[in-house]
């Protein structure tokens, strides 16, 4: 099981052929929270943001967190004694991909406000954020780092949000 948040070691992306209309990537979603789920985004929603960074089928569990949690999975598995926005999990990279993206609410809720960006503007870039370290980005280079951000930009504008980097 590889894990990622912000800073991860997963391997370069693995070059696809972008599926035809036809052979879109399926997606099965599951959505848990151990939070109050009043202020989260919808599973609808989360649907729409997992697919639009998805290039091949996949399994994902979207979990959303509370700062406990996320500090107890981010010290246990990173190392690092701190709650974080979002950790990926995956758990079989194969033909089809299966995994979890764990994110914390109350960090995500916090940084939504400091950098003045609407909840569901931060939760579509973690989610794709996410997605995207399922499918082998990381950002451990600055090589990396741009590409992944370059794509994270044109999916986020390909769903009506701003460059998350501004």
């Amino acid at each position: 099981m590889r894990t990622s948040a912000t800073r991860t070691s997963n391997p370069s992306p693995r070059r696809e052929a972008a599926p035809s209309r036809h052979d879109a990537p399926r997606l099965s979603l599951t959505v848990q929270a151990s939070v109050d789920a009043a202020d989260l985004p919808k599973r609808a929603a989360l649907r729409r943001f997992a697919l639009a960074a998805l290039a091949r089928d996949a399994s994902v569990t979207v979990r959303f967190v509370g700062g406990h949690e996320s500090r107890a999975l981010n010290r246990c598995y990173r190392g690092r004694d701190h709650a974080t926005n979002v950790l990926t999990f995956v758990y079989d990279d194969n033909v089809s991909l299966a995994g979890d993206i764990v994110l914390c609410a109350p960090v995500v809720e916090k940084e939504a406000r400091a950098q003045h960006k609407t909840r569901s503007a931060h939760y579509a870039h973690l989610v794709i954020h996410g997605m995207l370290h399922l499918q082998g980005y990381d950002h451990e280079r600055d090589d990396d780092a741009a590409r992944m951000e370059a794509r994270e930009i044109a999916l986020l504008r390909g769903l009506g949000f701003e460059d998350p980097y501004r």
